[in-house]
């Protein structure tokens, strides 16, 4: 059985379409219809026809497909992918915050479920979350950052203002750590070093640039040197090898890998197509909620 070719003949069979996120394994970008970051993937899903979505992804992400595309068929194809940033505030948790900054405005990162989205104010990227928050700042009010302490830091910073941040962090862009990035320009001195606002601030003074995965995509394409250090997950090495020949990337650290991004294999994907198995649900007065925070945001996706 060649599976890919059997993935290809399921997929026509149930109207579907793949998504893979940077981080996923190089055969599930391969075969996917769209590879990029978790809001683009979904706004591309919902732009299609097609009557279902197999996200290959991890959870949040698959809920904010479904928020996006009420009426598809949102497929995970392992319901164990998780996502331990997105699982380190609850909206249980946020409420309880949000009585002690009764006027506070809740900015809440895509990386969320949809309950904590649905108790937000607006949702924002790695790549708008600094325009978002220069914006909201002039209102003069308190801001709630969740749940990335690490993206609100840099935030700050860019936006040269105060924010209220949950304490969540990525584990896998916490495992870069300054002296990778050392090593990896003493091997490779002729390198830019980009970096995800996810990694933490001593690894971010070390980086050219900082940016968001589809940013950083974008830069290696159009900049003429020819060598990167890449200071996020892994996964994301195989895209920019493959639309960019010519060039060279290297993992600031092999160990920015995210476990659950590689729980999604062409077996879990088959399976979950072949039986419609792994369905996302979302509350239609959370998709309501959530849906606003995002729509929110939407005028400043560039």
């Amino acid at each position: 059985m060649n599976i890919v070719n059997d993935i290809m003949k399921l997929k026509r069979a149930r109207d579907a379409v793949i998504l893979a996120h940077n981080y996923q394994r190089p055969e599930i970008q391969d075969i996917a219809d769209f590879v990029g970051d978790s809001l683009g993937l979904s706004i591309q899903a919902s732009g299609t026809d097609a009557e279902v979505i197999v996200f290959c992804g991890v959870h949040f992400m698959a809920e904010t497909a479904k928020i996006l595309s009420p009426r598809k068929t949102v497929l995970l194809p392992d319901m164990d992918a998780g996502c331990p940033m997105a699982d380190m505030i609850t909206a249980d948790q946020l409420r309880e915050l949000k009585t002690h900054h009764p006027d506070a405005t809740v900015v809440c990162y895509v990386n969320t479920t949809a309950e904590v989205k649905a108790e937000s104010d607006i949702c924002c990227t790695s790549a708008n979350a600094v325009s978002i928050v220069t914006d909201l700042k002039k209102a003069n009010r308190e801001i709630l950052f969740v749940p990335d302490m690490y993206l609100g830091d840099f935030v700050a910073r860019e936006a040269d203002c105060d924010l209220i941040t949950w304490r969540g962090f990525c584990p896998s862009h916490a495992r870069v750590l300054p002296d990778d990035i050392l090593i990896q320009q003493g091997l490779h001195p002729r390198a830019r070093v980009l970096a995800h606002p996810e990694c933490t601030p001593e690894v971010r003074k070390l980086a050219d640039r900082v940016m968001s995965t589809e940013g950083m995509c974008w830069l290696v394409h159009e900049m003429k040197e020819d060598e990167f250090i890449v200071a996020t997950e892994v996964g994301i090495l195989h895209r920019m090898g493959k639309e960019n020949p010519g060039k060279k990337f290297y993992p600031a650290s092999e160990l920015a890998v995210c476990p659950n991004m590689k729980r999604i294999t062409l077996e879990k994907l088959h399976w979950a197509l072949e039986g419609m198995h792994n369905e996302i649900t979302v509350s239609r007065e959370t998709i309501a909620r959530a849906k606003k925070s995002i729509q929110r945001m939407l005028v400043y996706r560039s």
